[in-house]
């Protein structure tokens, strides 16, 4: 073991005018974003048309970082090549960026800390980051604190930066988060605990001497885990002392906080404003993109810091065109909100682009359909092509009329022919030729090319690619639970996972036997008795979702923001339409819960006209005749829900008007708030929905017919008072419409009876 030097060690702990240096993990130790990493490293995949490298380092370049190391294994010629062509490897840059290259033995973060203290590299108290960090958070602040607490307590080894936000965000990992436990004074970091999405974790231990020896603890599930760590110099020893230490957190940092022996500590760093977040897998490719479009990471936007160097105009809606006039735009095409396109791009006639970023290079056909999708440089999309919440390679040419469904990933120089279908969640990639750089497993290639009987029919005539397995793997119950099948689908661009039944929690305080609690222990690890922190036995949700209500809240707010807006604003319906779509797509929620927020929202801009039926008829026309197209714009439209949404509404329309700003889903409050001074217009507003041909008999009849409707499985009280009320009108317009069918046929008798009296004369 290579002996730490003294000096080094002063250095750490003494000047402030040292070299502020940072270590990049280039390496993701994980195949979330296979195929497209086939070829390639992650790091290098583009985000808004720069990649993930690039993003790294203008983060880091903001934070102040003077020299930095790149430690990669996969493809190491390809990072060296483009750290060489980064604007940031110019001698003008100020920083210095060193690329060391690790043993193909390395294959957790855990084993690239140690090739670091194996290289010596380490001087002074370093950042650390993965390489697919983007954010704009300047760490100074962070890095003095970490230093200021060092001169005190030199065993003040690591301080982690973690951001507030609700237990559910569209940055915030659904499958692999954790459970942070704090000193409310100091903030030091007392125990951590990992939490999986699935299988849903039910409970977490805290060691119960944690909670004897600090009398003011925060247990917070609410805190995203930036990866951004402010390191001591000995924290690569500590990996190379101990190799059971593979991931960051729940092998180092769990490690560390349970030792007896070490007795090291891990603060936090709490951030309340800024951006960071990493872009760890294909559903955080799309949030943080989405992001970066709607500027929450400024200054790094588009159109100033691109960190490819590229030149965007920024127009109005969020979109982003190259500014060297190479675009081509037909004038017949629709470009969306939140939409980049890259330069020397052309748009054919007809082709619509919501919500997707196009690089350079490409050629969108006639009619094509893009949405919610992100395409790679010199890629080609052929006339009447559908591809949505997908992501494909670059130099992939999509044949004629080919449909590539959500959650699709297409890797580099893919062919797919004419009339190709690829379903849901599709993963293809070229097949392999003689001259292809190989870092892929012999084993999981055979694996692939064992299961393609499905080619002509998916792929289109003349394709050149490979259908990778859906579903679990053979040795799925064999891996890390993170990396099971059913935790990644939390991981997966356009994957709702509703059938996993991951659903609310409400924690309650309650210790544990502890002859019934058993640790299991290794290297330094310590056997304690804990408290746990679970739910009662007949709560048998999970965790994951502690704070479901809050993002409901955070959403809810955002939709109500976007329609006013458009309200004020005077937006056509149709941008009204584009950006609710996309804040559904950012925040991945159900469709209704959008529906909910309209049909709301459309009901609040109703002015009530006492004593006056004429003119109050006149106000709900001329409200519905504005904005009533746009609960069919939104999207998948069920017309016997759109009823149902607004019966369910409607005694708790009041309650949206009042609590804009906050919109929490308490259930006691909306029972308080039940009744409404717009309860008694629910008749005229079905009638004129049913005038406008929003909804017809039928959907009606299907509504009224439903359990909900009747208030089945509603509490007793206001609530239920009210959805009974708009239950009985209903009933009433139902009867209307049986009277009118009953007319109906009497008349249709009558006429034809004369017709039979006239041809017997």
């Amino acid at each position: 073991m290579p002996p730490k030097s003294s000096s080094g060690k002063e250095k750490d702990l003494g000047g402030e005018d040292e070299v502020l240096q940072a270590v990049i993990l280039a390496d993701s130790f994980n195949k979330r974003f296979r195929p497209l990493t086939v070829g390639k490293p992650r790091c290098l995949l583009p985000v808004c048309n720069a990649t993930l490298l690039d993003w790294t380092f203008e983060s880091l370049a903001l934070a102040g970082v003077q020299e930095i190391f790149v430690i990669c294994r996969s493809y190491a010629e390809q990072v060296k090549e483009a750290i060489r062509e980064s604007k940031w490897s110019k001698p003008s840059s100020g920083i210095k960026i060193v690329p060391i290259i690790t043993s193909k033995e390395t294959f957790t973060p855990g084993d690239a800390m140690r090739d670091i203290y194996t290289h010596g590299i380490i001087t002074s108290d370093f950042v650390l980051v993965m390489g697919d960090l983007v954010s704009n958070v300047k760490i100074d602040e962070v890095v003095r604190i970490h230093k200021e607490r060092r001169k005190a307590n030199k065993d003040a080894i690591m301080t982690m930066v973690v951001k507030e936000s609700g237990g559910v965000h569209r940055t915030r990992s659904r499958a692999d988060t954790g459970v942070f436990v704090l000193d409310a004074n100091t903030s030091e970091c007392l125990h951590y605990e990992a939490v999986v999405g699935y299988p849903p974790t039910r409970h977490v231990k805290i060691p119960r001497e944690v909670l004897a020896e600090h009398p003011e603890v925060e247990i917070r599930y609410d805190l995203i885990d930036c990866s951004i760590d402010v390191c001591s110099v000995e924290v690569p020893s500590l990996f190379q002392d101990n190799f059971d230490y593979g991931d960051i957190r729940r092998d180092f940092v769990h490690g560390i906080l349970t030792s007896d022996l070490l007795m090291k500590s891990i603060h936090c760093y709490i951030m309340k404003e800024g951006y960071a977040a990493r872009v760890a897998d294909t559903r955080s490719y799309d949030a943080v993109s989405k992001d970066i479009l709607s500027r929450w990471t400024f200054p790094l936007v588009p159109d100033d810091n691109h960190p490819g160097g590229h030149l965007y105009e920024h127009l109005r809606g969020n979109k982003y065109i190259a500014k060297d006039s190479s675009v081509v735009l037909s004038r017949t095409c629709k470009v969306g909100a939140n939409t980049l396109i890259g330069s020397q791009t052309t748009v054919s006639s007809g082709a619509t682009i919501t919500a997707s970023v196009i690089g350079q290079r490409c050629t969108i056909g006639a009619n094509v359909v893009l949405s919610h999708s992100y395409v790679f440089d010199d890629t080609h999309i052929e006339a009447g092509s559908v591809i949505e919440h997908s992501i494909v390679g670059a130099n992939v040419k999509v044949g004629e009329g080919s449909r590539v469904q959500r959650g699709s990933l297409v890797g580099d120089g893919v062919v797919l022919g004419k009339g190709a279908r690829l379903g849901p969640f599709e993963r293809v990639s070229r097949r392999r030729t003689a001259g292809d750089e190989e870092e892929e497993s012999d084993e999981e290639w055979e694996e692939v090319e064992q299961s393609q009987s499905k080619i002509p029919e998916i792929l289109g005539e003349g394709s050149n690619a490979l259908v990778w397995p859906q579903g679990p793997a053979e040795d799925d119950e064999d891996l890390d639970e993170v990396e099971r099948y059913n935790n990644q689908r939390l991981m997966r661009i356009g994957d709702t996972a509703s059938d996993l039944h991951v659903s609310d929690v409400d924690l309650s305080d309650s210790e544990s036997d502890s002859d019934a609690e058993t640790d299991t222990t290794s290297g330094f690890s310590r056997p304690s008795s804990r408290s746990s922190f679970s739910l009662a036995p007949s709560h048998s949700q999970s965790l994951h979702t502690l704070s479901a209500a809050a993002a409901d809240s955070e959403f809810q707010a955002e939709v109500t923001q976007s329609l006013e807006r458009a309200f004020d604003e005077g937006h056509s319906v149709d941008n009204a339409a584009v950006e609710l779509k996309t804040l559904r797509m950012a925040s991945n929620v159900e469709l209704v819960k959008v529906r909910e927020a309209v049909v709301a929202a459309i009901v609040e801009r109703i002015l009530v006209v006492q004593g006056d039926a004429v003119g109050q008829k006149r106000e709900i026309g001329k409200v519905l005749g504005r904005w009533g197209a746009l609960i069919d714009k939104i999207g998948g439209v069920d017309a016997v829900e759109t009823v149902e949404v607004l019966q369910v509404c409607w005694p708790r329309a009041r309650h949206w008007g009042v609590r804009a700003k906050q919109l929490i889903w308490e259930l006691c409050i909306q029972y308080h708030c039940a009744r409404s001074a717009r309860q008694p217009l629910f008749g005229q507003l079905l009638a004129a929905l049913y005038q406008d041909d929003i909804v017809d008999e039928d959907d009606i009849r299907a509504w009224h017919s439903r359990p909900l409707a009747k208030g089945v499985g509603v509490k007793p009280g206001p609530l239920l008072d009210g959805v009974k009320y708009c239950w009985a009108v209903g009933q009433k317009m139902i009867e209307q419409f049986d009277a009118q069918g009953s007319e109906s046929e009497e008349e249709s008798e009558e006429g034809s009876a004369g017709d039979s009296e006239e041809e017997e004369d």
